[in-house]
């Protein structure tokens, strides 16, 4: 991947945006950092050096957990996501916090190849997100096969909110924490109550102290990210307190060319620019194939020499043009930001994900892992 293209991490920010999420709960409440997705495209290697606050660590896939213990995570990790039932013995051998919602994943971790000491798991149940979990109905019987598993022992006990970011009205987020209330009486008919208790993400975390239990599992808010405008608002209208979220990432590039096209000349492929006036182009080594959405075309602009400057015709798999007549002293190889701040000037991720019309966490997951990402 080109060194004309890449990230820098604010140093300091993880942690401080860890610390005001923490604000919002009591103090003995655990904090999960969630860090899948490459750290929701910020780099796993880089945030985890760079969270030395968090009590736990949770990640999508197995693949995501072992790069952490490579990484040298000793603290609590969480999978998130199934574990292939073929691939059980390198989870248990990890010693890692299994998600369970499959009766196969039981028998699988109960395999005599794979136990060699107890394996904690986390119940996730099903409030209505209907994506992974267990059934409320199904519940007795799951809970009831891990407790016949000398195996096993369940420590917690989870699940998701599907509509608490995206409104106002939080009248589905409360009927699903009421089912998880449920569960967790049902649950405590039979066994001890789950050391570990679980269901609050940012915007829970924020919103609603009821969510909170005894851990919060919080992911978009560690990078400075709000995750909706519904969240902010949410917030003011309640007189809550306002994390200080500080984002995280900045991405860059560097001009590779200048020219001066002609009046009535098309950019790009498709035609679907023409120019109006004599017109002062730069050519930016970046494109879709580095995660800069192709619906930023024509749309989108950037930061040169701390001033704005039109993305113009369609971005390219490597490559995007931008008009910088207006803009003086522009030079080859000139600094320009992608995302992030110049002077008074600032293209946030929520900016860039309104122009390609989708949300905030896919601008930043999206990002070329294959960048390289500079704590700065």
């Amino acid at each position: 991947m080109s060194s004309l293209v890449w990230i820098e991490l604010d140093s300091k920010a993880p942690d401080h945006n860890l610390n005001e999420l923490r604000s919002s709960a009591k103090k003995d409440v655990l904090l999960c950092a969630v860090i899948k997705a490459n750290a929701y495209g910020h780099g796993t290697a880089q945030m985890v050096k760079l969270l030395p606050s968090a009590d736990w660590f949770a990640v999508n896939s197995l693949e995501e957990g072992l790069e952490l213990r490579e990484l040298g995570v000793k603290k609590p990790i969480l999978l998130l996501g199934h574990v292939p039932l073929e691939q059980m013995n390198e989870a248990v051998q990890a010693d890692f916090r299994l998600t369970v919602f499959n009766p196969e994943s039981i028998e699988a971790i109960c395999c005599p190849d794979h136990y060699h000491k107890p394996v904690r798991v986390h119940l996730k149940v099903e409030t209505g997100t209907e994506r992974q979990g267990v059934l409320l109905e199904d519940i007795p019987d799951f809970v009831k096969n891990i407790q016949d598993k000398k195996e096993i022992i369940m420590e917690g006990i989870s699940t998701h909110f599907a509509n608490i970011e995206d409104t106002l009205n939080h009248e589905y987020a409360d009927s699903q924490l009421a089912i998880f209330n449920k569960a967790l009486k049902i649950i405590r008919k039979q066994c001890d109550t789950p050391q570990i208790i679980h269901t609050a993400c940012t915007a829970a975390s924020i919103l609603f102290p009821e969510t909170h239990f005894n851990m919060l599992r919080v992911g978009i808010g560690l990078y400075g990210l709000w995750p909706s405008r519904e969240t902010y608002l949410s917030t003011i209208m309640g007189k809550l307190r306002v994390p200080d979220l500080k984002p995280v990432v900045t991405w860059k590039t560097k001009i590779a060319q200048i020219k001066t096209i002609h009046e009535g000349s098309y950019v790009g492929y498709g035609c679907t620019y023409k120019t109006t006036r004599k017109t002062k182009l730069a050519v930016l080594p970046v494109g879709y194939a580095d995660g800069y959405d192709r619906k930023l075309g024509n749309t989108a602009y950037v930061l040169v020499n701390g001033k704005r400057a039109p993305v113009i015709g369609r971005v390219c798999m490597n490559l995007t043009m931008i008009d910088v007549t207006d803009i003086p002293n522009v030079k080859l190889e000139n600094e320009v930001v992608l995302l992030g701040t110049w002077g008074k000037e600032t293209i946030t991720a929520e900016t860039m994900a309104s122009w390609a019309g989708t949300i905030n966490y896919e601008i930043v997951t999206r990002i070329s892992p294959l960048l390289e990402r500079k704590i700065v």
